[in-house]
C-alpha cells in the first residue's frame, strides 16, 4: 500500500494500547492482543465485522471500561465521545445542549455561552442556536452533538458510528464537514464505522479488525493530504484502497 508519514509521528501518542485483551464477566473475550497508537493530527478509523469489539475498543479508550490484560495510556487532558445517536436533551435548545459540557465543568455562564456559539458556528449551525432537537433534521442534530463534543477542545475525539443512521447524501456532507473540522482542530481521532468508503475518505490510517475476539490484522496508511475533495471517492486509487480493505475484511471475518 502507498504510505504517508503522519505529521505527528514523532510525538508521544495521545492514545496507546499495548497487547490489550478484554474479557467480560460472561467469559466472552472481546479483544485479544491489540496494540496501536494515535497521535495528535491523526484520524484513525477502525473497521471490522459486527461483534469484533470495535465499540469495546472505543469504550476502553474513553475510560468507560477497563482492560483485562495489557496496557492502555491516554495522554489527553480532555477526551470527547460522539455516540451513534445524537443523544440530545429534547427540552434544551441547540445552544443549551452544547453549553451542557461547560455547565458540568463549572464554566461561568457568559464564557460557556460564547464557546457554545463558536462551536455551533464551526459545525455550520450559526443562526440555529435557539432551535430544539425536534426542530432539526437528523444531520443537524448530529452537528449539535459534534459541537457539544468539540466545545471542550478535546485532544482525543472518539466517534462511534456517528453517521450510520443518516441518509446517504447527508452522510457524505457530514464526512466532508468533519474532515474540515478535523483539519482545523488537529485532535487525535478514533472513528468506528462499517463503511469502507467512509473510512478511506476520512482517515489518515485505517485499522482492520478480525472477527471476535478482535485483533488488528492490518494498519493501512491513506496517502492523501487534507482537505480531500468529494470527487476523490471516484478515483482509481481510492477504489484500489477500498478494494484492498474489503478483501482484508473478508479474509478475517
Amino acid at each position: 500500500m502507498t504510505t504517508a508519514t503522519p505529521a505527528s509521528a514523532a510525538t508521544v501518542p495521545t492514545l496507546a494500547l499495548n497487547d490489550v485483551t478484554k474479557d467480560f464477566a460472561t467469559g466472552t473475550r472481546a479483544l485479544t492482543g491489540v496494540s496501536m497508537g494515535i497521535s495528535r493530527g491523526e484520524f484513525v478509523s477502525v473497521v471490522g465485522p459486527s461483534g469484533c469489539g470495535k465499540s469495546t475498543l472505543l469504550r476502553l479508550a474513553a475510560g468507560l471500561d477497563t482492560v483485562s490484560h495489557g496496557e492502555l495510556a491516554v495522554d489527553a487532558a480532555v477526551t470527547s465521545f460522539v455516540f451513534q445517536d445524537a443523544t440530545l436533551l429534547e427540552w434544551r435548545s441547540a445552544q443549551k445542549n452544547v453549553e451542557l459540557v461547560g455547565e458540568l465543568a463549572g464554566v461561568p455562564s457568559a464564557e460557556r455561552s460564547r464557546r457554545a456559539r463558536e462551536a455551533l458556528a464551526l459545525v455550520g449551525l450559526g443562526g440555529f442556536e435557539g432551535q430544539h432537537p425536534r426542530e432539526l433534521s437528523g444531520g443537524m442534530r448530529m452537528r449539535v452533538s459534534i459541537a457539544r463534543a468539540l466545545v471542550a477542545e478535546p485532544q482525543l475525539a472518539l466517534f462511534d458510528e456517528p453517521f450510520g443512521a443518516l441518509d446517504e447524501i447527508t452522510r457524505l456532507k457530514m464526512q466532508t464537514e468533519l474532515q474540515r473540522i478535523f483539519q482545523l482542530k488537529q485532535f487525535a481521532a478514533m472513528f468506528i464505522t462499517h463503511s469502507i468508503s467512509e473510512a478511506v475518505y476520512l482517515s489518515s490510517r485505517v485499522l482492520v479488525m478480525s472477527g471476535r475476539p478482535g485483533c488488528i490484522v492490518e494498519d493501512i496508511q491513506i496517502p492523501w493530504e487534507y482537505p480531500r475533495p468529494p470527487e476523490l471517492r471516484y478515483s482509481p486509487e481510492f477504489g484500489r484502497i477500498a478494494g484492498h480493505l474489503s478483501q482484508t475484511l473478508e479474509a478475517h471475518a
